[in-house]
């Protein structure tokens, strides 16, 4: 379990988004957006990960392991539990592999029926829901009498929502995941759309 009893202003947390993707598209680019707390960008990751495959984890891990920036990191975001449509992001084999805490943040609460039934359409369908289980119920925070949505993993809820505050200083979303789902809309389509 990841120790944040010192938390500081500054730390280095990458959060990770996917950029947008056709339904025709086999793969899609993934960023990860390093961050000093809410304030400063210091770096850019990306790799590609299988649309609807289960690599998103061990892609995330080993790129998180080789970057040089890796002795500082501390938290790692996801812009959910799933990258690439139905990627599902393993949160304690990813934690396990890097040593890091990793916390999975949510505008809304996961309509779970929803998603189930989606996956029976899917390749390892049943697998990708048992790692959602797995991941145990989104916890509901609120920023700024607004409501969030997060799972998390190697670090516990009270360390977990004050990253997230720590870190949401210009929008509801954390900074890490605003810049990386900015970032990965602007790179794919020439400007970037939406919100993460």
């Amino acid at each position: 379990m990841l120790d944040i009893r010192s938390l500081k202003r500054e730390i280095r947390i990458v959060g990770w988004d996917d950029a947008p993707f056709d339904k025709h598209d086999k793969t899609v680019r993934i960023f990860g957006a390093i961050f000093r707390g809410g304030s400063w960008m210091d770096g850019l990751l990306s790799t590609k990960i299988r649309i609807d495959g289960d690599d998103a984890t061990k892609k995330i891990a080993s790129v998180l392991n080789e970057t040089r920036h890796k002795k500082q990191l501390r938290i790692i975001m996801l812009d959910g539990i799933t990258l690439g449509g139905f990627n599902v992001v393993d949160l304690e084999k990813l934690h396990k592999e890097t040593d890091m805490g990793v916390i999975a943040v949510s505008r809304k609460m996961p309509e779970f029926l929803k998603i189930k039934r989606a996956l029976i359409k899917v390749r390892d369908g049943g697998k990708k829901w048992a790692l959602i289980e797995k991941a145990g119920a989104p916890v509901k925070m609120e920023i700024s009498g607004r409501s969030i949505y997060y799972q998390s993993c190697g670090i516990n809820r009270k360390d977990a929502a004050d990253v997230i505050r720590l870190s949401s200083t210009r929008a509801l979303i954390p900074e890490p995941l605003r810049i990386a789902h900015i970032i990965a809309s602007g790179v794919v389509k020439g400007e970037s759309r939406g919100r993460a």
